[in-house]
């Protein structure tokens, strides 16, 4: 392990972070808010972190990194970014100690949307527009983020991109990697930019529409009012939000492509991203109706409205509330619990299990079925036009048993510390899912203010289990990450 490596990237990286602080710590300063003295402290405190660590690292050649540094990097990175971050939360006292600033913030940069805070409405605007901010950034990554304006990674940067990009296949759209991060950023921006203005023309304020943009196209939904979009009663907001939302769930590839082409092919042609649509559309439909049969809401618009809405912001794990669907009935409610564990496709900024993994679990158990019926057939594997190599279904087999098991283990580990199985088993699965709101005590008029300490910390690396897609975390446990020469080829060895 080339120690002095990722001492360097994240000496940078935590440069950067403080650095965004001059966002909201500048609507501070001009509105005269009580944070703008915490947001100043944290900068320093992030600055002089960044300096040190700069300073221990000094001669480290960032073009020797490997995987084994780009792994620790990537799984370090949001840690830090999360321990500075989670200053203005702590030294302004919204968050009462420093585990709820660290799940705050935690929760921020993975797109969780998972809050400790309570009445939002009395937290200072620009606490509020940096936990917004933590998304936007989180959501396309850190490390993307940081390819994008530091081209002194150099060789390690594809490495890092492949430790924290999202999915199984880890697309440049573009030969040169910086260009791809750049493309992604501009579209990122573009869908941010849309929305913000979309909503601001529908009668939102700058700022509502600005934090709400940001949570929708990270998939994050943080919202700075308590009852988040339910705060505006709006059939207007609530569906262009559910556009946003289902269209930050899909493949940024596709968008790129789509701009390109000046077409929506590229989202037709592929499987996965067709998948998606259509079993979003089937839960849509199965939950609206059976909220009008049940005598929820009394037509079928405003069923359709409050129950497509709560789909897809599960599904997309934004996690954007406009109803207390805790309140629905049992039926209602299993479905939208089997959505915690969906997500929207690989390459897009939800987290979960992603579409593309269910279709190849789909097509596998499919196949598997028909050997049972015609043990001879000879059945090759494709997903549209491609055919998958085994190691590709046998890397989606694993993952579905390595996040079930930690899903499993996780909600047994809460259970020690929360008395309510209900509560617990949510827990686990909205922080690894990166959804946000689960059920019972943390339901969507709820959050995790009153959940213990141990418990606080165990959703907190849920959370970045479910960002990073579990291996890249877990690696860090192995004994065969820290033997020399298993991990890395033999120029990487010491």
């Amino acid at each position: 392990m080339r120690v002095l490596v990722v001492l360097k990237f994240l000496g940078f990286l935590t440069l950067v972070i403080s650095a965004w602080m001059a966002v909201p710590l500048t609507y501070a300063i001009i509105n005269s808010g009580a944070d703008s003295m915490a947001f100043a402290k944290s900068a320093s405190a992030g600055v002089i972190i960044g300096v040190v660590l700069l300073a221990a690292a000094r001669g480290a050649d960032m073009s020797k990194m490997g995987m084994r540094e780009a792994l620790a990097s990537v799984t370090m990175s949001w840690v830090i970014a999360s321990v500075v971050s989670c200053f203005p939360y702590w030294l302004h006292g919204a968050a009462p100690t420093f585990t709820d600033a660290f799940f705050e913030a935690m929760s921020g940069y993975t797109t969780t949307g998972s809050t400790i805070l309570l009445n939002l409405e009395s937290v200072p605007k620009g606490l509020l527009l940096w936990r917004a901010l933590t998304h936007w950034l989180g959501g396309m990554g850190i490390i993307v983020l940081t390819l994008t304006i530091m081209p002194l990674i150099g060789v390690g940067g594809f490495q890092l991109y492949s430790a924290e990009a999202p999915g199984m296949v880890h697309e440049k759209i573009t030969p040169r990697l910086q260009q791809t991060a750049v493309i992604l950023w501009l579209i990122y921006l573009l869908l941010t930019v849309a929305l913000t203005v979309i909503l601001m023309a529908g009668g939102m304020g700058v700022y509502d529409a600005i934090t709400h943009s940001m949570g929708t196209i990270s998939t994050g939904g943080f919202s700075p009012h308590g009852m988040s979009v339910a705060h505006f009663d709006s059939a207007f907001y609530d569906w262009i939000l559910i556009f946003f939302m289902f269209i930050s769930g899909a493949n940024f590839a596709l968008h790129f492509y789509a701009l390109k082409q000046r077409s929506l092919k590229s989202f037709f042609a592929d499987p996965e991203f067709c998948f998606y649509l259509t079993s979003v559309a089937s839960i849509s439909i199965i939950v609206s109706l059976s909220l009008y049969q049940s005598g929820v809401y009394k037509t079928l618009p405003a069923a359709f409205r409050f129950g497509s809405f709560q789909v897809v912001s599960l599904v997309t794990t934004t996690g954007f509330v406009s109803a207390d669907y805790d309140a629905w009935p049992a039926f209602a409610k299993s479905l939208l619990f089997f959505c915690l564990f969906l997500g929207g496709c690989a390459g897009s900024t939800s987290g979960a299990i992603k579409h593309v993994r269910l279709l190849v679990m789909s097509r596998y158990i499919g196949r598997q079925l028909t050997r049972v019926l015609n043990p001879r057939a000879v059945i090759p594997f494709r997903i549209g036009a491609q055919t998958l190599e085994s190691e590709v279904i046998s890397s989606c087999l694993a993952f579905f048993g390595l996040y079930f098991i930690v899903f499993a283990v996780g909600g047994f580990l809460i259970t020690l510390f929360e008395p309510d199985l209900f509560t617990a088993i949510s827990g686990a699965a909205t922080t690894l899912g990166n959804v946000g709101p689960g059920f019972s005590k943390l339901g969507p008029t709820q959050n995790f203010a009153n959940q213990s300490i141990a418990s606080k910390w165990i959703y907190s690396f849920l959370m970045l289990c479910g960002r990073l897609e579990l291996y890249t975390v877990l690696a860090l446990f192995s004994g065969v990450f820290w033997r020399d020469g298993v991990i890395c080829s033999g120029k990487d060895r010491h």
